[in-house]
């Protein structure tokens, strides 16, 4: 035990921590400028100097550590004089704008200048000039106002590990600079403009529109662009929202964002906005009344239920919906309609893999804090790059390897490509080859018991894949692999986190099956990546053909009884259709109507020809959404939504972390669950819900897994997995589960064709981020990537236009080349209408998960002249 005395206060510590830490435990506060919660200490601005008995000289708090028996005063006559000095320093070459500044009213050094000092400065040198920076899109730089205090370079550097800005110059002429020059080649994050205590790194979307007065009201939040489920502050006024801001102590993301959840919000005032209901007639669709447009939905899904029966209806949930807005849209079809033809992109890859994973170790072997992946020993990373899924999880990647701590990547990562020890990008899809041979070669490191348990028994099935073998099939050395074994084979307890493209394959089974046995083998800790905010919510609430709220199988007779006595009605038995059978069932003619909540499927689809087609020959189109999306374009019905921001409800995050999402605006468009409620009640089946409470309330005594959960239970986001609930008991269910014949695997990797991949922007989100002029700022225009290899061979070079052509349909984009690809793929993003990866891409069923497989696209590849538009630009 540690006692420090802090003006006359004893202080008790069980370890040392720094006085400035210290007395904040205390509520002393000692001023600072150079130190932040998020930074390691500095010592750089020395204001937070202190007089400490018995030591001669002032000590900087922030770097002094504590000892027993310590005596400190921290606001002695010696202690304000030396902090008015500073002050009168920093003040030489300071730019005395504060009424024009926008960092006026949360200025920390107008704040200490305000307590402190100095009424006048000695100093009659001229002030230094230096032009503010409009080069960027969205950050203004104003040098002149610069305190050099670093933390914006520490922050880029040691936390967001971009390294994007240094300090440049020596004495006055030293500066913040982007190594790129006048605009910023970096991620956006924006945590640089966060942690600056000046206004000399702004927003510029701030720019003389913000200042802290003008806020009426701050709303405790949660981000909704991906599956991470940061927390954020949005500030209003009137009824906008002037600006989203992390708090430094709240969520997971202690005060990080990145660029989509600082700057991606301003798609809420979008003026492409739906704002009125409407119907098609006569081939247009027209603005209607709530009233009609609720009435043709209902007569028209009663009319085909009676014609047709209820499987040939179906609904597609959403990943952007709430937790109370899915409850209520799968009680609808299942209930009102009584048909489980229910599914959503959560079925394409988190929830199969979700499932699949749980078989064999249990219910919530995925629930795993974020935050756990920095204090692992290892980190090993597969199916797509986490830093541009999941950008605040990547981050806890990179400070895991800023402790040394061995990364492994398998494929293409970019973002992680300076933090991995350890990198192998095979071939296209040979990443299953590459899995096996890890596998094998794990097995020789750390060898199956004698007694073995029946999953172990099929580990102990695997083909053993030598290195040689694995090198051949997916174009790497054998001494890389090997090395990667190395990594993996000190590994104790590592996280290994698994991304969309290794699960959206035709091997599918076999992927996830080998990165069990790799899980086992290493003791793992598995995280999904999760491209949208509430997939985990899809999968709790029960919107999957197969699944009933709380993860409970509708094949289970005892869980359909106690659903339906709760409803006094029947639920459906027979397993429902999933997404891409839906399509499917409409392109045939066997399936009629379609209801789409919050889902862009015409264009978030493969092979947007197809979908297209198949939406045409529907009977009822019914689309719940917040813009005329592609799929509202085809629809008889358009309802519009309240967006993420204008009403209340949960989100679930890839963690199984239950978050409460409060409203923030008022919107033009009604909460998707009321929308749905209203329906259903002129179908015959009163749901009951006032307000959103009630549906909360609902799914505490329906799911077992949220058991008498409330919004209250969601505060200080420690509403974790199984909640409060009772997740199933564990039977390992390895049923149909075999190794599959590797020897067939190894003999598929020479063919010489060029691919089509999915490419994850950073800087988007699917299809809605295409309504953020602040994103579109930063990254307006999509392009497809190609590696050296095969742009050498197609003589191509940065900014050249090229086709891209697949059976599926054909896209015209812009070409980067990136060194860092394999030679015979190409990768397209689907943010951007009109150019989405999903124009050339088709798909296959897998029969067991029903979801995609997306590998295997050939395509062909054409330079071509660039568009005349922007030629002339």
């Amino acid at each position: 035990m540690i006692t420090v005395t802090i003006n006359g206060k004893q202080i008790k510590l069980e370890k040392p921590v720094t006085i400035l830490d210290a007395a904040r435990m205390t509520g002393i506060k000692i001023p600072t400028l150079c130190n932040h919660k998020s930074l390691e200490p500095y010592g750089g601005c020395r204001l937070c100097l202190v007089e400490i008995e018995k030591m001669p000289r002032l000590q900087a708090s922030c770097t002094q550590y504590v000892t027993d028996g310590m005596v400190v005063w921290t606001e002695t006559e010696r202690v304000v004089e030396a902090r008015k000095s500073v002050l009168e320093f920093l003040l030489i070459n300071h730019a005395l704008d504060c009424p024009y500044c926008d960092k006026a009213g949360e200025c920390d050094l107008q704040d200490l200048v305000m307590k402190y000092g100095p009424t006048t400065g000695r100093f009659a040198e001229g002030k230094r000039k230096h032009p503010e920076s409009y080069d960027d899109p969205i950050i203004v730089r104003n040098m002149e106002r610069c305190i050099s205090c670093t933390r914006c370079v520490r922050m880029c550097s040691k936390v967001q590990g971009a390294s994007a800005i240094s300090m440049v110059n020596r004495t006055n002429k030293t500066f913040v600079e982007p190594f790129s020059g006048g605009r910023y080649d970096c991620e956006y994050c924006g945590n640089c403009i966060n942690v600056c205590p000046v206004g000399a790194i702004m927003s510029r979307l701030h720019k003389h529109t913000y200042r802290p007065w003008f806020v009426e009201k701050s709303v405790d939040t949660v981000c909704s662009f991906c599956g991470v489920g940061c927390s954020v502050t949005a500030q209003i006024r009137g009824n906008s929202i002037m600006r989203i801001i992390p708090e430094k102590e709240k969520g997971l993301n202690k005060g990080l964002l990145c660029s989509r959840g600082r700057f991606g919000y301003d798609y809420i005032g979008s003026p492409k906005r739906l704002k009125a209901p409407m119907i098609r007639k006569n081939g247009t669709l027209q603005e209607t009344s709530w009233s009609e447009a609720f009435m043709y939905v209902a007569q028209k899904l009663n009319e085909i239920k009676e014609k047709n029966g209820s499987g040939s209806i179906a609904g597609i949930a959403s990943a952007r919906c709430t937790n109370e807005d899915n409850y209520v849209f799968q009680k609808f079809m299942r209930l009102g309609l009584g048909s489980n033809n229910i599914d959503s992109v959560a079925g394409f890859a988190f929830a199969p893999a979700q499932r699949f994973f749980g078989n064999i170790f249990g219910q919530g072997v995925t629930a795993n804090s974020i935050q756990g992946i920095s204090k692992s020993d290892g980190v090993f990373v597969i199916g797509g790059d986490p830093s541009a899924i999941n950008p605040v999880l990547g981050l806890q990647i990179r400070a895991a390897s800023q402790k040394r701590v061995p990364v492994v990547t398998v494929g293409y990562a970019p973002r992680l490509k300076k933090f991995a020890s350890n990198r192998l990008t095979p071939r296209p899809f040979t990443d299953t080859v590459l899995l096996a041979a890890l596998v094998s070669e794990m097995i020789k490191r750390k060898p199956l018991p004698a007694e073995k348990t029946p999953f172990e028994e099929i580990i102990g099935k695997v083909r053993p894949v030598s290195l040689k073998e694995a090198a051949d099939a997916c174009g790497i050395t054998s001494n890389d692999i090997s090395s990667c074994v190395d990594k993996l084979s000190v590994m104790t307890n590592p996280a290994i986190v698994i991304g969309r493209d290794i699960i959206q394959r035709a091997d599918c089974r076999t992927n996830l099956l080998l990165l069990a046995a790799l899980t086992h083998l290493l003791n793992g800790r598995i995280y999904l990546s999760s491209e949208l905010p509430n997939e985990q919510g899809l999968v709790d609430m029960g919107c999957l053909p197969d699944m009933l709220p709380g993860g409970r199988p509708v094949s289970v007779e005892s869980f359909r009884k106690r659903y339906g006595e709760f409803f006094n009605a029947e639920v459906p038995s027979a397993a429902g259709l999933s997404l891409m059978e839906m399509i499917e069932g409409a392109k045939s003619g066997s399936i009629k109507a379609l209801y789409v909540m919050g889902e862009n499927i015409a264009f978030n689809l493969p092979n947007h020809a197809f979908v297209k087609d198949a939406l045409s020959n529907l009977e009822l189109l019914v689309v719940q959404d917040i813009f005329l999306t592609e799929t509202a374009q085809f629809a008889d019905v358009v309802l519009p939504a309240a967006s993420w921001a204008e009403k209340e409800g949960s989100y679930t995050n890839l963690e199984g972390r239950m978050q409460h999402v409060r409203k923030a605006i008022d919107g033009s468009g009604l909460e998707d669950w009321k929308i749905i409620a209203e329906i259903s009640k002129l179908l015959g089946t009163d749901m009951g819900f006032r307000d959103v409470k009630d549906v909360l309330a609902e799914i505490a005594k329906v799911s077992p897994l949220h058991k008498g959960i409330t919004y209250d239970d969601m505060a200080g986001g420690e509403c974790m997995w199984p909640y409060k609930g009772e997740p199933l008991r564990h039977d390992l269910n390895i049923a149909g589960i075999e190794m599959p014949d590797m020897k067939a695997l190894l003999g598929t990797s020479g063919k010489d064709a060029v691919y089509a991949g999915l490419d994850k922007v950073l800087f988007h989100s699917a299809s809605l981020s295409r309504n953020s002029a602040a994103l579109n700022s930063i990254n307006s225009e999509p392009c497809a990537k190609v590696g050296k290899g095969l742009a050498e061979k197609l003589s191509l070079a940065d900014g050249d236009h090229v086709a891209v052509t697949s059976a599926a349909g054909t896209v015209e984009l812009a070409a980067v080349v990136d060194s860092d690809m394999p030679d015979n793929i190409v990768l397209v993003p689907n943010n951007f209408e009109g150019k989405g990866a999903f124009m050339v891409m088709g798909w296959k069923m897998d029969p067991v998960t029903k979801s995609p497989a997306l590998d295997g696209m050939e395509v062909t590849i054409k330079k071509i002249a660039r568009p005349t538009a922007e030629v002339a630009e």
